[in-house]
């Protein structure tokens, strides 16, 4: 893992930015993400420093890797480290205003660890606005930490506290919170996908995380 080859392309980076890509790849189980992906036209929604983006992209010249984050610092490193690979393109976005832009464009949209940074209000139209990007039998993966009422929870949300307030490595809303899997899949169902797989990635791990894998 510490030698994944994603990593490579941040070697230029400043050493706290290639820490906290490192980090990030320890903490965060992406090759779920990876492994599942569809089709050549891919969306990372919320990219951060690109590490997905370099994970899809990498080996792959045939794919075309777009990553949206709103915050301007994050795509900046984006664009100096993945933005170098030729298939790769990094915009200050938000989903919502990418799918107003390129609707139906992708065969694929992952999303990691974005929707805790939202208020539940805001969830409806960003699912629909993910159905809107993505292609007639396109691919959602979805990857959040859940609220399964146990400790896992309880340590994550107070690691994110210190992320997004204390450490401001995270830009958020000012809501964090993490939803149970029941109403998430609610949700995704009546933006109007159909929900194919969930599967619990919490063991080994301190983050209660949940993979939801959806069809339009």
């Amino acid at each position: 893992m510490l030698t994944h080859h994603a990593l490579t392309v941040f070697d230029q980076l400043p050493l706290a930015e290639r820490l906290f890509v490192r980090a990030r790849l320890i903490t965060a189980p992406l090759d779920e993400l990876a492994k599942r992906v569809h089709g050549t036209r891919m969306l990372d929604v919320g990219c951060g420093h690109g590490l997905l983006c370099s994970m899809l992209a990498l080996g792959f010249p045939d794919r075309q890797i777009v990553g949206i984050d709103p915050d301007p610092k994050k795509i900046d490193w984006a664009r100096r480290s993945v933005g170098k690979l030729g298939n790769t393109r990094f915009d200050v976005m938000t989903v919502e205003r990418l799918a107003s832009i390129e609707p139906e464009s992708f065969d694929t949209v992952c999303v990691s660890d974005v929707l805790y940074l939202l208020p539940t209000e805001a969830w409806p139209e960003f699912f629909a606005a993910c159905h809107q990007l993505l292609k007639k039998k396109g691919v959602l993966l979805l990857k959040e930490a859940e609220d399964d009422g146990g400790w896992r929870t309880r340590k994550a949300l107070l690691q994110e506290q210190v992320m997004v307030k204390v450490l401001g490595r995270t830009k958020g809303s000012g809501a964090i919170g993490f939803s149970k899997r029941e109403s998430t899949k609610a949700m995704l169902e009546r933006a109007g996908f159909k929900v194919e797989e969930i599967v619990s990635l919490k063991a080994g791990s301190t983050t209660p995380h949940v993979l939801f894998v959806a069809k339009v």
